[in-house]
């Protein structure tokens, strides 16, 4: 019976009649069937390769579902145990078509090795990190904040650390606002920037109440930096209620600045959105920023994230690239060669229904969705999980607050 069982597993999977999308170096969306054998590699894509499969196989019936790179959160807190906000990834994984989690500062120099070994390397998905400019990371988010002064950063230990896992750590992490840097300004960010320079990766900034300025952060960064939190509607940080730093956020973008969307419990706003979308400048990526305050408050999960983007006026193959392949670019990995023979299983099969919601942004504005992507399958290498979308249990709530600080990202 258990031989039975183990021989189920391990045998290939067959997609059949789905619909790629997303794909850069693939044009067109007649249905196609994909086959992947037992070690969890493309063995064979077309429209008629059902018909010579083996009988042995996990059938998936797509029956015109689309089926794209494997979807990527660039933003999430999954140090569950580690820190006091992250969750658990399988609560953001695969379960909910996301293959790749990106980690955005969790964890510091001093801790990364706990994210690592206990989280990193037990995952079903594949998990990266923005290792945090703070040594600590967010231990105690927000309670202990892990940019008091200088003395909370070691620049040797944290160059070191990203130098000993390069394989994981996919940038730097720095939160540049008031409430996590007090009095300090910019100084940690131009520390962050100064590490970011010296190990040759990207930085990610988060944005908020200032000091310092949303203006004055983006000076500072170069092509292929990310801006999270990019659509926030906060006091002093909100695009829409300053045409200077409307102006500043266009220029970033056209040289090459990422602007992703990193929702958050506080962090994201309907009517930001919206205007910046109708004016043509849109987000690179789209993503979460999952975690315990705002899982069951305003966010859910990527899908429902995704949604709203559309119904804000993005369209729907720009929403499907800043999901699958321009975060894979922003964190440097490949964005091409999915559907290629002999390529690692790394695809979400995802359909686009009609169906009512009810959702809110960050500021609890609340909005109606008509359309919604919705995951069915996530295809990690030889583990085929079905998927679905996160619904809490009592429905939207908007913003969500830490119950020990109050806090709201």
């Amino acid at each position: 019976m258990l031989d039975d069982l183990f021989a189920a597993a391990k045998a290939p999977i067959l997609i059949t009649g789905a619909r790629p999308v997303g794909f850069p170096d693939r044009a067109g969306s007649e249905p196609i069937d994909v086959l992947f054998d037992a070690e969890g590699r493309v063995a064979a894509v077309g429209p008629g390769v059902a018909a010579q499969a083996p009988t042995a196989v996990r059938r998936i019936e797509a029956k015109g579902a689309f089926l794209s790179p494997g979807w990527v959160d660039l933003h999430t807190h999954v140090w569950w145990g580690g820190t006091d906000i992250s969750i658990r990834p399988e609560q953001c994984g695969a379960a909910r078509g996301v293959t790749t989690l990106v980690d955005a500062g969790s964890a510091g120099e001093a801790n990364f090795h706990g994210l690592r070994e206990h989280v990193m390397e037990r995952a079903r998905e594949t998990i990266y990190a923005f290792l945090n400019i703070g040594s600590i990371g967010l231990v105690a988010c927000n309670r202990v904040s892990e940019l008091i002064d200088m003395r909370s950063v070691d620049l040797d230990r944290t160059v070191a650390v990203i130098e000993a896992n390069r394989d994981r750590i996919v940038g730097v992490k720095c939160r540049a606002s008031a409430v996590i840097t007090g009095t300090w300004g910019m100084e940690a960010l131009k520390l962050a920037k100064k590490i970011a320079h010296v190990v040759d990766l990207p930085l990610m900034v988060h944005v908020g109440e200032p000091p310092p300025l949303y203006d004055d952060v983006l000076g500072v960064l170069d092509p292929g930096d990310i801006v999270t939190h990019c659509f926030n509607g906060k006091i002093g940080g909100s695009m829409l209620e300053d045409r200077t730093l409307w102006r500043l956020v266009e220029q970033a973008a056209e040289r090459g600045v990422v602007l992703d969307v990193g929702h958050g419990g506080a962090s994201f706003s309907f009517e930001v959105a919206e205007a910046a979308i109708a004016s043509g400048l849109l987000p690179h990526t789209i993503s979460t920023d999952l975690h315990q305050w705002s899982l069951d408050g305003a966010v859910w999960d990527l899908a429902t994230t995704l949604s709203k983007l559309l119904a804000l006026g993005m369209p729907f193959d720009a929403v499907v690239k800043a999901a699958a392949t321009a975060p894979r670019a922003a964190i440097r990995r490949p964005t091409e060669g999915f559907l290629g023979v002999g390529a690692k299983a790394d695809f979400t099969l995802f359909d686009l229904v009609d169906e009512r919601l009810d959702v809110r942004d960050s500021k609890g504005r609340p909005a109606r969705l008509e359309r919604l992507f919705e995951p069915r399958w996530a295809i990690i290498g030889n583990d085929a999980v079905e998927a679905h979308r996160h619904l809490p249990p009592d429905g939207p709530k908007g913003r969500s607050a830490c119950p020990n600080c109050g806090w709201l990202q």
